[in-house]
């Protein structure tokens, strides 16, 4: 099997604040060469790296909002977030927790920082991804994934200085506990200065590293600092990773869709008629209801 090599390694955009409570840098669709298109099924990529949150008594965050046609994958890394949505889902996703939301024909939701860490502050970092569905899953119904840091498998790395966590997918028969509707991996290598990992994925699927905490030498010769992103081409199904300095890096791939995308907000549909039909299912109500 061929090594699938770097197509690039993206720094950073300046960081831009969705509600008042997630300061984030977007990399998926935002930044050249990363477009839902290129991307797919992965659509959306923001990510809050670490920020001093103060105290607040009134938790900082996004108030109700629609979403159709796509799943919402946010994993928390630092700090805690306290969610729901108009079809029963929700809960409080901690260090290390995973919250997988279906939107598929329509929910309202919203996301704020958990009321008691809110009151103290501190650090926050999360990761928030949207994931593409197929049309047949479109118009299915909701549905709510709350993943505790305690149900993901973890695969210990032959040189016992780290380990890979899996969310979704497989790495070496280890099983994550996220259920998907297309092929996707989801992971978070873990790793002390040394550890190497192997991955091997399909050269046809669209494979992202974003580096979470330290940096990591991939293929042996490109270093990527922390809050990159490095995208692999689909010229092979291989590649390693060393950490360079004590790492988190979360690792994703996926097998596209290849379906027609069209976006507007938080509706993604196939065509402009079905987003257009969204639109107008919210504004009539048939998202639910859910209180601000």
């Amino acid at each position: 099997m061929k090594t699938k090599s770097i197509e690039q390694i993206v720094a950073p955009q300046p960081a831009h604040f969705v509600g008042d409570g997630f300061r984030v840098h977007n990399f998926i669709p935002s930044m050249p060469g990363m477009s839902m298109k290129r991307m797919d099924p992965f659509i959306m990529l923001d990510y809050n790296s670490k920020y001093e949150f103060g105290p607040s008594e009134i938790p900082r965050g996004v108030g109700v909002h629609p979403h159709k046609g796509f799943e919402t994958v946010t994993i928390a890394y630092k700090g805690r977030v306290e969610h729901g949505d108009s079809s029963g889902g929700g809960g409080i996703i901690g260090e290390g927790d995973v919250q997988w939301m279906t939107a598929a024909s329509g929910v309202l939701h919203k996301e704020f920082h958990e009321t008691e860490w809110s009151k103290t502050g501190g650090l926050f970092q999360m990761v928030q991804l949207w994931v593409n569905l197929p049309a047949k899953d479109k118009k299915g119904p909701a549905k709510y994934q709350a993943i505790e840091h305690s149900d993901m498998k973890k695969y210990a790395l032959k040189d016992g200085l780290g380990f890979v966590e899996v969310i979704a997918g497989e790495y070496e028969e280890t099983k994550g506990p996220a259920s998907t509707f297309t092929p996707i991996h989801l992971s978070n290598l873990k790793g002390k200065v040394g550890a190497k990992a192997h991955y091997t994925f399909p050269d046809h699927y669209n494979t992202v590293l974003l580096v979470i905490e330290g940096e990591i030498i991939v293929n042996g010769e490109y270093a990527v600092p922390t809050d990159h992103v490095v995208v692999m081409q689909h010229d092979g199904e291989n590649f390693d990773v060393e950490v360079s300095k004590d790492a988190v890096v979360l690792v994703m791939a996926g097998e596209p869709i290849n379906e027609p995308i069209e976006h507007y907000g938080p509706f993604v549909m196939n065509t402009r008629e079905e987003l257009i039909e969204a639109v107008n299912d919210f504004n009539a109500g048939k998202f639910g209801d859910l209180e601000d």
